[in-house]
């Protein structure tokens, strides 16, 4: 027989049950099919087929530990930073579950949500009574396709606010500080970064670029329609922050004539011509990433479009 010294039983107590395989086994396709359904849920809530409403409702053991801020963020016109801001305005912890929310906290969020469907939502959360929160537009696309012709004539309409980027660089002849950018330090910058100021931000050349996350805030709340126009890289953030932004894709007729506006610039030599065309098919291939593939046969046609979209 075996004898166990008190010290040894009393550690003995604190050690985790011996599960045999059949057991482990059971839990880990228990824990399987559970991320399954989390998954499938937060796709429901995105696409619309699931509202708010109905979830709360559902008698799972899968939704119930889902934490509250992964179900905010995959409703439609909700992405992180409102999912932050409406969890501080009802006192939701940002670790709670969705088994954990109160009756009031539940009511709460289910008054918000279904009395200010999308894009009203966020404007009753920043305190606007009775406005509509602008819309977000994010143009991207290969260099030479026209992308800042667009900007520039949807930038006339009074509905519409493009968003002047942060940058490190300096001016160049001509531009205005404010106007063509927001011109800072790099010590300034970086300082926005460590305080997550940014909607999107990207170092190209040598020098960073940015949108600040406050500035398009502020325009959509007087209901303007911000317009963002950035590359690949920076819609990607967008998205993942804002997955109620319209990513629009700028494509042009054909290579041929995209290949000939990027060597009728006249400003780059071959090295950096073949550079661009490179860049440009490597842009090409990620259009599918975007909602809106948009081919700037007329400047004007393409304008027509967006400014339908965002009174649609």
């Amino acid at each position: 027989m075996i004898h166990f010294t008190s010290e040894a039983k009393q550690t003995m107590k604190h050690l985790p049950p011996q599960l045999d395989s059949e057991t482990r086994r059971a839990n880990g396709m228990k824990a399987v099919a559970a991320r399954r359904e989390r998954a499938d849920i937060k796709r429901r809530l995105k696409e619309g087929t699931l509202d708010l409403r109905s979830l709360l409702g559902l008698e799972s053991e899968a939704k119930d530990r889902m934490l509250v801020m992964e179900m905010l963020e995959s409703l439609p016109f909700i992405g992180e930073i409102r999912a932050k801001e409406l969890m501080e305005r009802i006192g939701i912890s940002s670790r709670r579950r969705i088994a954990g929310l109160g009756v009031k906290q539940r009511d709460r969020l289910l008054e918000l949500v279904e009395k200010n469907p999308s894009r009203k939502l966020l404007s009753t959360l920043g305190g606007v009574s009775g406005s509509i929160y602008g819309r977000l537009f994010v143009i991207s696309g290969p260099g030479g396709v026209g992308k800042s012709t667009i900007t520039q004539s949807l930038s006339r309409f009074d509905d519409f606010f493009v968003s002047v980027s942060v940058t490190t660089r300096a001016p160049r002849s001509g531009e205005i500080d404010g106007v063509s950018y927001h011109f800072v330090s790099r010590e300034d910058f970086e300082s926005r970064i460590a305080n997550n100021e940014f909607m999107e931000w990207a170092e190209f050349a040598g020098n960073l670029y940015g949108t600040l996350e406050h500035d398009v805030h502020e325009k959509r709340m007087l209901g303007k329609h911000v317009v963002l126009e950035i590359e690949i890289q920076g819609a990607r953030q967008v998205r993942k922050r804002h997955p109620e932004a319209t990513l629009v894709f700028i494509s042009p007729p054909s290579w041929e004539e995209l290949e000939a506006r990027i060597r009728g610039r006249g400003s780059d030599d071959d090295s950096r011509i073949a550079q661009r065309l490179i860049l440009a098919q490597e842009e090409l291939a990620a259009s599918n990433e975007f909602d809106l593939v948009l081919v700037n046969t007329e400047v004007a046609e393409v304008v027509d479009r967006l400014v339908a979209l965002a009174t649609s």
